[in-house]
């Protein structure tokens, strides 16, 4: 059975608008644990330093012509919807959606699964599935569906009618590296936001628990700044990007490694701060060994989602 957000309809804007940069201040991002530290990289793609800016740059231009999205003063809004496999009310969609509204223009909406879904892959109901609304850890609205995480994004979507400028789907408690893709619930919701038409996210923190959420932060809010112009021109890929960030018990992150998805070695093997290895070949080599990972996914998985019937589900 083919997904329901296969056909759902095209992301809103038809035509790219002239951008303004947002200010993402410095005070989103000291709570998050950033530094001012560039980061670049070598032909390999890894970089050696840090995520994060403390300050974000304005862009002194005057704005053009907007279509509705700008506030008063000419500056277009960013918006994100959030949503996880974990659960509404798990300490990593908390974090990633605090940090992601914390940014100057942007407006985020939570909508996520009401129990823990984790290992659900792109799974689907095949029909309605309940919805109501309560709060996150930090008491942020949010909608909760009583479904899988694609049916998170599909409600989202399709039911509330809302018309995200990107999708962000974590933050989750455990890595989801190399094999892991497939089956990640927190990959499948970032799909189905693909599926739907909109450039999508999917962030995830290694073990051991508790993941390092406050580690993950500065990447996630790296990812959008760098993002942020072809967002708003609606000039992104609509794609799956994937971001895994170590868990370190001993040394620090080594700094972001652009690299492909594995399909070889353990993806849960411990996390190595404290590894020497140069040029990971893939995301789990680089992931077990220090590196925070940017990959992008495949949008479909090798085997196809799955539609549940909700009426022969056994309580």
């Amino acid at each position: 059975m083919t997904s329901p957000l296969t056909h759902a309809r095209p992301h809103r804007r038809l035509a790219a608008v002239s951008v303004v940069l947002l200010a993402l201040v410095g005070s989103a991002l000291a709570g998050c644990g950033g530094d001012d530290d560039s980061s670049s990289a070598d032909d390999s793609g890894v970089t050696t330093t840090s995520a994060a800016t403390d300050e974000g740059t304005t862009d002194d231009t005057a704005p053009g012509d907007g279509d509705g999205d700008a506030d008063a003063a000419g500056t277009e809004t960013l918006e994100i919807l959030v949503t996880n496999d974990d659960g509404y009310d798990a300490d990593g969609i908390d974090a990633v959606a605090e940090a992601l509204a914390a940014l100057e223009g942007a407006e985020v909406v939570v909508v996520a699964p009401l129990e823990q879904q984790s290992g659900r892959g792109g799974t689907f109901t095949d029909g309605p599935v309940a919805s109501a609304e309560a709060e996150t850890a930090s008491g942020r609205p949010v909608t909760t569906v009583d479904g899988f995480p694609a049916d998170a994004v599909r409600v989202a979507l399709e039911e509330m009618g809302l018309e995200p400028d990107l999708v962000v789907s974590g933050i989750n408690e455990g890595q989801n590296v190399g094999p892991l893709v497939d089956v990640s619930g927190t990959v499948g919701a970032a799909r189905a936001g693909a599926a739907g038409g909109v450039p999508s996210l999917a962030v995830s923190s290694g073990l051991p628990i508790p993941s390092d959420y406050d580690a993950a932060i500065p990447f996630v809010v790296d990812w959008v700044e760098e993002s942020l112009d072809a967002l708003l021109a609606e000039e992104a890929p609509v794609e799956v990007a994937s971001i895994n960030v170590p868990t370190c018990t001993a040394g620090e992150i080594r700094g972001l490694a652009e690299v492909d998805p594995g399909t070889s070695g353990n993806p849960l093997d411990p996390q190595d701060c404290t590894s020497t290895l140069e040029d990971p070949v893939d995301d789990v080599e680089a992931f077990v060994n220090g590196f925070a990972t940017l990959s992008v996914v495949p949008d479909e998985p090798d085997t196809p989602p799955e539609a549940v019937d909700p009426d022969a589900v056994e309580e």
